[in-house]
């Protein structure tokens, strides 16, 4: 990749139009809506308190009208770590507890995103047109659109895991090329079947374990991606001294490299996820702070102190709610099953305005017609139906053609989907899947290169036309159903043309 200074030419411009596109009208609606209703109040008390504190049942309508302080004295129970309530918490004192605020990082961190996920495309493909491509896909995303532009969790947990997964990847070309280095010094074209060099220095792992912790601080499901991607990592330290000669000995790695990457990814992220609690350890009006204070004969208490037994209490809590009795009996109109994201067979309703009638808010329908203002968490169907397809072309040609790129994002994706299956039990959502679209979006754009084919190739200009009417199908596809991504106003017969399927409604 010596195109180094076209790259990033390709990321930074491609970067700034996604910033634009979600930046248009970010403020609009002034309200809560969906699951806003629960983290941008969490984040204006978690930055006031160091935790969150409840919230009385009209609290929406005050915080609208500009009188936000209306929060109660008693502390929530939350259910998720503070990381992404932190970040949206920037944005509020940074412009205020107002839409602005508690959406403005959600559009940084939405558009950094996009940026990751070229980098990290361009570096797997060898190839900056590869990982523009990924770009654009992920910037006409109607999911990833709708999550950049509201104060939920999902999307800064998106971003970690996508930039833990490229400093993985940017892990292997480094320790490659480290042990390459080492192999020119001494002029030998192998180590001759020694285990060779300990690579001692290893930032874009230690920078991976930093990501993976973020990732966790927002979203315990991360631990999936990262025990997968660390046992990947370090069974390619095992390849690459296969590679350089080292032959039976490579195995040696398991422990060798092995161990390293342990301390390097899951201890530092663990460390990492500890400190995002440090408010609600450094203070002591949290939910369950006092419990190791009220339960002095408990073990807990008895061997790690009251604070570490309150910590301890606090996950028990949060892991009971996740898995208990009480979660499972809820329902929800959105509720969609595992088995259909991959499809999009049932978007998340953010917002709605049904029913208005003709003359009010600039409706322009007649007679018995009327309009609606919706907000739905849906991809860009024409894209993720090209992406389905595509995860099982990238499956065959990992497994067959050997081609260990393929490889990275099919293990990230089904690591951020399958585990969900065991919980579809429980109300379940769409737009958990933005964790996996940035994967499947690079699967996507490596098939296109793989119907582009070489530079110079006999058949580059058919697929350049193949590649270049998918790319336009799914920006067109995208324009059409950005009405229904931005609560515009749309005659109801508009709604329910760029409604495909019954179970989109």
């Amino acid at each position: 990749m010596r195109d180094k200074v076209a790259g990033w030419v390709v990321t930074l411009s491609i970067t700034a139009i996604a910033f634009v596109i979600r930046f248009v009208n970010i403020a609009y609606p002034n309200k809560l809506v969906f699951d806003e209703t629960y983290y941008p109040k969490d984040a204006w008390t978690l930055w006031k308190y160091g935790y969150e504190k409840q919230w009385p049942s009209d609290a929406n309508g005050s915080i609208v009208a500009g009188n936000v302080d209306v929060y109660k004295d008693a502390a929530e129970f939350v259910v998720h770590p503070p990381v992404g309530k932190w970040l949206i918490g920037v944005g509020e004192q940074l412009f205020g507890m107002n839409s602005f605020g508690w959406r403005f990082s959600s559009l940084v961190f939405g558009t950094l995103l996009v940026f990751m996920t070229i980098r990290m495309a361009r570096r797997l493909s060898r190839s900056t047109l590869i990982g523009g491509i990924a770009g654009v896909l992920l910037t006409l995303d109607g999911l990833a659109f709708v999550m950049s532009r509201i104060g939920l969790l999902d999307i800064f947990q998106s971003f970690f895991l996508v930039a833990a997964v490229a400093c993985v990847v940017a892990d292997r070309d480094w320790y490659r090329g480290k042990l390459a280095d080492h192999l020119e010094r001494l002029g030998q074209p192998d180590f001759g079947g020694r285990f060779g060099p300990i690579v001692w220095w290893r930032p874009w792992r230690l920078l991976a374990g930093l990501m993976f912790g973020l990732a966790l601080g927002t979203k315990w499901n991360s631990v999936f991606v990262l025990a997968s991607m660390g046992v990947l990592s370090v069974l390619w330290d095992v390849g690459a001294r296969r590679l350089a000669g080292a032959d039976w000995r490579a195995w040696q790695a398991l422990l060798i490299d092995g161990i390293p990457a342990f301390i390097r990814l899951v201890v530092v992220s663990a460390i990492v996820y500890v400190a995002s609690w440090a408010g609600w350890l450094l203070t002591t009006g949290g939910y369950d702070r006092d419990w190791g204070v009220k339960h002095p004969d408990s073990p807990w208490t008895i061997h790690l102190g009251e604070m570490w037994a309150s910590f301890l209490k606090v996950h028990q809590d949060i892991y009971n709610f996740h898995t208990g009795s009480y979660i499972r009996e809820q329902t929800h109109p959105y509720d969609a099953h595992p088995i259909g994201w991959l499809i999009m067979a049932r978007p998340t309703g953010v917002d709605a305005v049904n029913d208005i009638k003709p003359g009010v808010d600039g409706c322009m329908a007649t007679g018995d017609a009327t309009c609606i203002r919706v907000i739905s968490a849906m991809g860009t169907p024409v894209l993720w139906w090209m992406a389905f397809i595509a995860l099982f072309v990238g499956l065959i040609w990992w497994i067959a053609g050997r081609d260990w790129r393929f490889g990275v994002p099919i293990i990230a994706a089904m690591s951020t989907y399958l585990p969900w299956f065991p919980n579809a039990d429980r109300p379940v959502f769409f737009f958990y899947a933005i964790c996996i679209i940035p994967f499947t979006v690079t699967i996507l754009a490596m098939v296109f290169g793989l119907i582009l084919g070489p530079a110079n190739g006999p058949h580059r200009r058919r697929g350049a036309i193949i590649v270049g009417v998918a790319m336009a199908l799914v920006a067109l596809n995208f324009a059409y159903i950005y009405p229904v991504l931005t609560d515009q106003l749309m005659l109801y017969k508009d709604w329910l043309a760029r409604m495909w399927l019954r179970s989109w409604i």
